[in-house]
Formats: structure tokens, C-alpha cells, sequence
């Protein structure tokens, strides 16, 4: 009689965090826009800047975008495992029926379609002094403090994945999408940060005040969620933006599965011109697993004896 009391207790237990997370996912939308919620997969083959190799083309034949996949993916799973990526790939379903990290629809070379070139624009002179001096920091300070180590080694931030634009990096793609009348919340399973933005027409924070992943405000055009940023600080960077940073994103349905993303990055101190772009994202049934990022607080510390005791780069 008690083991059957226990195992219904589990079974209710496990019952409500069911229908907690299922509540989590999907929340009543107040209003007449586009229902943007749920689960999305920010994952794709297609690179940032188009490759070299590519030269002015747009878009790839269907054989030439297989091949390109193909090499993608050995190149990313030999980045993160010490195993033969070809055996890891072929254990996943073989080289052939492998389906993540495609191209985008119509087989393009690059996210960005502005400059037509695919490519970031040239960074103004001081823009150029900035990475430069940023550089010699790291280079001879790294490791001195905690304060010296990159923000994505200490957990704070990841640019481009929990800031914006929102590109996909090496993993945890997973993004959630809330949406009620006055708020939009966007959580990116990178670091698990959570973008909270304000749709009741408030203005930006002041000039002064800077955030790591800037101030976004949004608003309805039509069936598209438009989210403006500002207010950056000089320690999160887009490809070698400042605190002038400016980023308008577009979000939009484009079929029942698929979440058209656009972004225009703008830093007339960092770029010569601005840059836009455009991705895709996939709607899934994956959850989000929480980002332990330092398990048990240990690896700074460790870092740091261990660099340290080593003569000064110069």
C-alpha cells in the first residue's frame, strides 16, 4: 500500500511540473498580432560574412550547398569532440540524412544581405585603435583578475547569441519567445539570459546609462515585432562596435514553423556604413537545460594560478 501511495505521489509530481512547464511555454496572447511564442531553433550552416572561397555568390547550387553542409558539420563537431567527427556524424545518422546546420532557404552564402558583398563593413580609424588597444590589454593582462578574462569565459555575456542581433554560435541555439499585451520576452538558452522589452511606447533610457545588452524597445508594424536597441556598453561588441551602438530587429512568421529574424546594426563611430542581415529560425519541441557555465565556481581560479607564475607577454 505504500509503495502504490508513493509511486502516485511521483506520478502527481511529475504531472504538475508537466503542466508547469507546458504553462511556461505557452501563454494567452491579449491582443491582435502575430503569435510569436514558443520554442526556436536559431541554428543554421550559413555564415555571418560569406566565405572567400565563395567570391560574389549570392547563393550556392543544390550540390554545391550539400558539400558545403557536409564540411560544416565535420569542421563543428571536430571543434567540440575529441572523437573522429566523421564517426560522430555517422552515428547521428550518416553523413547523408544528417539535417542540422543547413543552409538557409535558397542556399545562401552569407546572413548579411547588405552590403550586397556579404561582408561587415570596414571599421572607421578609431574603431581600428579601439581593438587594437583592447588587444595589448588582453594580451598582457590576461588572467591577472577576474576582470581580465573575456566576458563569455567569465559567464556573463555572450555577445550575438543573449545580446542582439541574435547569430547563431557553436551551441545552445535555443531561444523562447513569451508575449503578452505590454511585454515581449525573449530567453536565449546561451548563459540564460532574458531580454525583457517594454511594448507601451516608453522611450529609451538616458544617454548615460548603458547596458550589457543594451535597452530594446519594441513595437507592432503590422504583422512584424520591431525591437530597437540602445544604449550599449563598451564591454559587449557586435565585430568591433562601441557604446554607440544602434540595433533594429524584425521579427515575423513566415509559415507556421519558421520565424523570419532580421537586424540593422548601426555605429556610424565603429563602421563606415551600417549592415543588415537575415536569418531563419526553426520552431522545435526541444527545451531549454540550464546554462552551468563555471561548475562549482572552479576554473578562474584555476586559470589564474596557473598563469600567474608565467613571465609577462610582450
Amino acid at each position: 500500500m505504500l509503495r502504490s501511495a508513493t509511486a502516485l505521489a511521483v506520478a502527481v509530481v511529475f504531472w504538475l511540473a508537466g503542466s508547469r512547464l507546458a504553462a511556461q511555454r505557452k501563454t494567452p496572447v491579449a491582443h491582435e498580432h502575430p503569435d510569436l511564442q514558443g520554442m526556436w531553433l536559431n541554428d543554421t550552416a550559413t555564415p555571418l560574412e560569406r566565405p572567400r572561397a565563395f567570391g560574389d555568390k549570392a547563393t550556392l547550387t543544390d550540390a554545391e550547398a550539400r558539400e558545403y553542409e557536409q564540411r560544416y558539420q565535420l569542421d563543428r563537431t571536430a571543434a567540440i569532440s575529441p572523437v573522429d567527427p566523421v564517426f560522430e556524424l555517422q552515428a547521428a545518422g550518416d553523413l547523408d540524412t544528417y539535417t542540422p546546420g543547413r543552409l538557409l532557404r535558397g542556399n545562401r552564402t552569407s546572413l548579411i544581405t547588405d552590403p550586397p558583398d556579404g561582408h561587415v563593413p570596414a571599421l572607421t580609424p578609431s574603431a581600428q585603435q579601439r581593438l587594437t588597444e583592447q588587444t595589448e590589454r588582453f594580451k598582457t593582462h590576461y588572467a591577472e583578475n577576474p576582470e581580465n578574462f573575456p566576458n563569455t569565459e567569465r559567464c556573463i555575456i555572450m555577445a550575438n547569441a543573449s545580446a542582439p542581433p541574435m547569430l547563431p554560435v557553436f551551441y545552445n541555439n535555443n531561444v523562447q519567445i513569451v508575449e503578452t499585451r505590454d511585454y515581449v520576452v525573449i530567453l536565449s538558452e546561451m548563459i540564460h539570459d532574458a531580454r525583457i522589452i517594454p511594448l507601451d511606447g516608453r522611450p529609451h533610457l538616458p544617454a548615460g546609462i548603458g547596458q550589457w545588452a543594451g535597452n530594446s524597445i519594441g513595437h507592432w508594424e503590422r504583422d512584424a515585432l520591431v525591437i530597437d536597441t540602445t544604449n550599449f556598453t563598451d564591454k559587449t561588441t557586435v565585430r568591433g562596435s562601441g557604446s554607440r551602438l544602434h540595433i533594429v530587429e524584425r521579427l515575423s512568421l513566415n509559415g507556421p514553423g519558421s520565424l523570419r529574424y532580421q537586424f540593422t546594426v548601426d555605429d556610424p563611430e565603429s563602421f563606415v556604413r551600417p549592415w543588415s542581415g537575415e536569418s531563419e529560425m526553426s520552431r522545435t519541441e526541444d527545451r531549454i537545460f540550464e546554462y552551468a557555465c563555471h561548475e562549482g565556481n572552479s576554473s578562474l581560479p584555476s586559470v589564474m594560478r596557473g598563469m600567474r607564475p608565467q613571465p609577462p607577454s610582450r
